[in-house]
């Protein structure tokens, strides 16, 4: 009787141990980082936090909302060459720094450099390893972005010039109504939505409250696609940056694919790609709604394989292209809307959700301009997010950050990373 007893309780004890070592970060079919903090800043206060609190926060987002998995099932890691970038300098403010300055100025951290298809360069700080999942913010944009070209090359998506109200009839009788899906891919809808990040009271102060709280589909859908919101401009007109626009867009791939953005991004992508750990989507309604304006979670490497991803056109590993024919060219086709194009950037700043921000035209004496505008599209994410794509030097560059302000002057941070990555595009 002794023996059946100490028997049942150590078979109790082992199975309380596997449990306990799958489910330590508490999502279920997660294979978990190595690094799980015990105690978590309030997700309702995110924009507001301290530098120390952004880095758990940020480590920490896949636990800190509902969420669902993109599992990894074919690792393909990258290989390796690393080489000595330490000597690399760029100019700005009329000061010279390193590599290694640079990564302290920015709070970077994590960063990655992949070149000819190999990570020459690795960095991992604050806590980070190769197994954190990091929160992109808005560089989830371009996933989805990538997404939707996947949905059009399938036949979802008939066209960009279709109106939204053809996949996600819920617009109708909203200011959404004439809007198309390029419209919002371009930020050219028209429809206000107040992106001000240091506002309590801005729409994504209230886009940030409802993920915090509860019924959060039903919140972020009524203040998004309200009765009452207007128009500041005719579809097509005006350039403007919207998370609301985003999250319209992430919303209407869904009910184009019949899926979740997570299950759409692993089936097409992450397996077919050889994505080498699980990552996790922000989620409003787990396993059939996930947010369109950000929510990717996944690691440095990752971050990188899908750059490279997009580096190679959206040809898989085994040869099969799900991008459309010029998908990746039109999506760094900078629009020519009002308020898009600037004295820095003549040429437009934003596409398919991908950014411009490559070297002002009127910045000198950095080296050669090798990450031009033509040949570079930015992903970037608020606080310092960045996967950065040159398809002619095939360079890709992946950044994690901690900035101090969400949303800084293209003078600051935007411009010191354009300068860093240049210089270590000319030292390659």
């Amino acid at each position: 009787m002794k023996l059946k007893t100490c028997l049942t309780i150590l078979c109790l004890a082992m199975t309380w141990q596997a449990n306990a070592h799958t489910s330590k970060c508490n999502i279920d079919n997660l294979t978990c980082p190595s690094v799980i903090d015990q105690k978590l800043p309030a997700a309702k206060d995110m924009l507001t936090w301290s530098q120390q609190d952004r880095v758990i926060g940020f480590r920490n987002t896949y636990r800190a909302y509902s969420g669902d998995v993109f599992k990894a099932t074919n690792p393909q890691p990258i290989a390796q060459d690393l080489k000595d970038l330490s000597k690399i300098t760029y100019k700005y403010d009329n000061h010279f720094y390193t590599l290694s300055e640079y990564i302290k100025r920015n709070d970077v951290t994590g960063m990655m450099v992949i070149k000819d298809g190999k990570i020459v360069f690795q960095y991992y700080g604050n806590g980070n390893d190769d197994t954190t999942l990091w929160t992109s913010r808005s560089v989830g944009k371009s996933v989805v972005s990538t997404l939707v070209g996947v949905a059009l090359k399938e036949g979802k998506i008939a066209s960009l010039d279709d109106l939204i109200i053809k996949y996600n009839p819920d617009v109708k009788g909203t200011v959404w109504e004439k809007v198309t899906i390029k419209q919002l891919l371009q930020h050219t809808s028209g429809v206000e939505w107040g992106e001000d990040y240091t506002d309590p009271n801005s729409d994504f102060a209230k886009l940030t409250l409802c993920e915090a709280g509860n019924d959060v589909y039903n919140c972020v859908n009524k203040l998004v696609k309200s009765p009452t919101r207007g128009a500041y401009a005719k579809p097509g007109d005006e350039w403007a940056y919207s998370s609301g626009g985003a999250w319209l867009l992430g919303d209407t791939l869904e009910k184009a694919t019949g899926v979740p953005i997570a299950t759409y991004l692993q089936d097409k992508i992450w397996q077919p790609n050889g994505m080498v750990r699980d990552g996790v989507w922000q989620s409003y309604i787990t396993g059939k709604h996930d947010v369109g304006a950000h929510g990717f979670n996944a690691t440095l490497e990752d971050w990188g394989k899908f750059g490279l991803f997009i580096a190679n056109d959206g040809v898989l590993p085994d040869g099969t292209k799900i991008l459309p024919d010029n998908w990746v060219k039109d999506a760094r086709t900078w629009n020519h809307a009002k308020n898009s194009i600037t004295n820095s950037h003549p040429d437009g700043l934003y596409g398919y959700e991908w950014w411009n921000n490559s070297l002002p035209a009127n910045v000198k004496g950095n080296g050669i301009n090798k990450l031009k505008s033509s040949d570079t599209q930015w992903a970037l994410g608020i606080f310092g997010q960045i996967i950065m794509v040159n398809q002619a030097e095939n360079l890709v560059i992946v950044q994690w950050s901690a900035w101090p302000i969400a949303e800084p002057s293209f003078n600051a941070q935007p411009l010191e990373a354009s300068l860093m990555f240049n210089a270590i595009a000319n030292k390659l």
